[in-house]
C-alpha cells in the first residue's frame, strides 16, 4: 500500500512503494474503493459477538461459572488492544487493518537499494499478516461444517448424505454466494450484514433475555459453581487458564476486524475508532449476558449435557417446542453472518500481503469495482480443503495459534510506532490515551509468550499434538510463498529498470 508520510523525509521511499504497487496490482484501480461509513463497517463486523456460540460449553467444562469472568476480562483486554489498533488505523489510513500496519512498519526500511538482501523486517511484517489471515480464514470452514450438521438435524432429507459431502456442498454454496454478493464492493456486504444481524442477533438476544423474564434464571447456579471442585492454582491449571484466555481472545477480541476496513471507510480517521468502540461495547454486553444466562438457567451440569448447542434447551425451556426450531434457524443465520465477516477480513489480509510484496502478485488484483476477488477465491478454495478435515474443534484450535501470533506482533508494532523518532511524529487524528504504549507492551507480552504457550498446552491436552502441528505447518507455508514473492518482485523491478533504460537511450 502507499503510505502517507512526511514528504521531505520519506519521498523517495513513497515513490518506490508506489512504483512497486503499480507493478504488482495490474488493474486500473490501485486502491480499495472508499464506499462505506462506520455504521456499515460495524454491520459487517457484527458477526463477532456470535463467535461465542461454539465456546459456551467448552469453557464451562473447564472453569464452570468463572467462564463469565473470563469473557468480561477478555473483552476489556480487547479494548486495550483495539484502542492501539484504532490509533494505527489513523496513522496509516491506507493500510488494511492489522496485516497492513505490521507490513508497513516492519517493511518501511525495505527499498530498492537493498536488492538481494534478506529483508528481516519485511519478513516479520508479512508473517504477522499471514498469522492474522490464518486466525480468521478457518472460520469459513468451521461454520460451514457446523451449518451442515444443523441442517442434517433439521431436514430429514439430508440424513443419508455423508457429513463431509454435505459440508462441502454447504461451503461451495455459501462461499460462492458471498463472493458474488461482495463482488461489487462492500456496500452489498454491509447490506447483507444488516439483514443477517436482524436474523441472528435479535433472536440471540431474545433467547438470552427470556430466562430472566420467565423466572427460569437462578443466580445460585452461578454463585455455587465458580470453579470445578478439583481446581487448584498449580502450573497445570494456570497454563489451562492461559489457553482458555487465548481461545476467548480468538472470539471476544476479534472485533478489531472493524479496523481492517480502514482503506474503504469514507472518513477513516473518524469512522475507524467509532466502529471499534461501538462494536466493543456490543461484544461486552452480549458475551457476558449470554454466558451468564446459559449457566444461570441450565446450571453447569445442564450446560455440560448439551455442550455444543446449549442455546437449544434454553429455547425449549422458555419459548416451547417452537423455540428449538427458531434457535436452529437463528444459529444458521448467525453462522452465515460470521462467515461473511471472516470472508471479507481474511480476503483483505491476502490482498494486503500481496500488495506489500509478501504473497504472489496475482492476489493483489482488483476487479472493476475495486474488490479483491482473486484473494477471495483463493481464500474460499483453502477453506474447501479445510472442510475435508471434518473436525471444527481441531481447526479452531489450530487457528487460535495464528491469531495469538498476529495480535502479539501487532501490539509490538504499536509500541515501535510510538517509540520510533520518525513514526511517532506522524499525524494521529485518533490517539489512545497517554502511556498507552505501556499498556500495549503488557498485552503484547500476555499474548506472546503466555497465551501462546497456554493454547499449545491446552491443545496437547484436548486434541494431542496433531492440532498444534497443523497450526505450525500452515504458518510455515508462508516461508516458501514469501521467497517466491521476493523473487517475483525482483524480476518485476529489473524489467521496469530495463524499460526505463531503453526509454532513456
Amino acid at each position: 500500500m502507499v503510505i502517507s508520510m512526511d514528504d521531505n523525509t520519506h519521498s523517495s521511499q513513497i515513490d518506490w512503494q508506489y512504483a512497486e504497487e503499480c507493478s504488482r496490482a495490474s488493474c486500473d484501480l490501485k486502491e480499495l474503493e472508499r464506499s462505506i461509513d462506520w455504521k456499515q463497517g460495524l454491520a459487517i463486523a457484527l458477526g463477532v459477538p456470535l463467535l461465542i456460540l461454539p465456546s459456551i460449553g467448552y469453557f464451562t467444562g473447564y472453569v464452570w461459572a468463572f467462564s463469565i469472568i473470563i469473557w468480561a476480562l477478555t473483552i476489556f483486554l480487547g479494548f486495550f488492544q483495539n484502542l492501539a489498533f484504532g490509533e494505527l488505523a489513523t496513522v496509516f489510513p491506507k493500510a488494511s487493518g492489522l496485516p497492513g500496519y505490521t507490513q508497513t512498519v516492519f517493511g518501511s526500511s525495505s527499498n530498492s537499494n537493498n536488492k538481494g538482501k534478506f529483508k528481516f523486517g519485511k519478513f516479520i511484517g508479512g508473517f504477522s499478516a499471514w498469522s492474522y489471515w490464518f486466525g480468521w480464514s478457518p472460520v469459513l470452514a468451521i461454520y460451514a461444517i457446523l451449518i451442515g450438521s444443523y441442517l442434517k438435524g433439521l431436514v430429514p432429507a439430508f440424513s443419508g448424505v455423508p457429513d463431509t459431502l454435505l459440508s462441502l456442498m454447504v461451503g461451495a454454496l455459501i462461499f460462492g454466494s458471498l463472493a458474488i454478493i461482495n463482488s461489487k464492493g462492500l456496500k452489498n456486504g454491509a447490506m447483507a450484514g444488516y439483514i443477517l444481524a436482524v436474523v441472528s442477533l435479535i433472536p440471540l438476544i431474545v433467547i438470552t433475555v427470556a430466562p430472566f423474564l420467565t423466572g427460569d434464571f437462578h443466580l445460585a447456579n452461578i454463585t455455587s459453581s465458580w470453579f470445578p471442585t478439583d481446581w487448584t492454582w498449580d502450573m497445570k491449571h494456570i497454563l489451562i487458564l492461559f489457553g482458555i484466555f487465548a481461545m476467548a481472545e480468538w472470539s471476544a477480541c476479534a472485533w478489531e476486524t472493524a479496523a481492517i476496513y480502514g482503506p474503504e471507510y469514507k472518513n477513516p480517521n473518524t469512522d475507524t475508532p467509532k466502529a471499534l468502540l461501538v462494536c466493543g461495547g456490543i461484544c461486552l454486553v452480549l458475551y457476558v449476558l449470554v454466558q451468564t444466562s446459559v449457566i444461570g438457567t441450565l446450571g453447569v451440569e445442564g450446560v455440560l449435557s448439551e455442550p455444543i448447542s446449549p442455546m437449544l434447551p434454553i429455547a425449549n425451556l422458555t419459548l416451547g417446542a417452537l423455540g428449538a426450531s427458531i434457535a436452529i434457524i437463528m444459529l444458521v443465520g448467525a453462522m452465515l453472518l460470521i462467515i461473511q465477516t471472516a470472508f471479507l477480513s481474511s480476503a483483505r489480509s491476502i490482498y494486503s500481503m500481496s500488495t506489500e510484496g509478501n504473497l504472489p502478485a496475482v492476489l493483489s488484483k482488483l476487479n472493476s469495482h475495486g474488490h479483491p476477488m482473486n484473494a477471495m477465491i483463493a481464500d474460499a478454495l483453502f477453506n474447501m480443503g479445510l472442510i475435508l478435515l471434518g473436525t471444527p474443534t481441531a481447526i479452531l484450535a489450530a487457528s487460535a495459534i495464528g491469531y495469538i501470533f498476529a495480535n502479539g506482533i501487532s501490539l509490538y508494532t504499536y509500541v515501535k510506532v510510538r517509540n520510533d523518532p520518525k513514526l511517532s511524529k506522524l499525524d494521529r487524528p485518533f490517539k489512545a490515551p497517554n502511556g498507552w504504549k505501556n499498556v500495549a507492551m503488557a498485552t503484547a507480552i500476555l499474548n506472546i509468550p503466555f497465551f501462546l504457550v497456554g493454547i499449545i498446552y491446552l491443545n496437547s491436552l484436548e486434541l494431542g499434538w496433531a492440532t498444534t502441528g497443523v497450526g505450525f505447518f500452515v504458518l510455515c507455508l508462508y516461508v516458501p510463498l514469501w521467497f517466491y514473492s521476493q523473487r517475483e518482485t525482483r524480476k518485476t523491478e529489473e524489467k521496469m529498470a530495463a524499460e526505463k533504460e531503453a526509454v532513456i537511450v
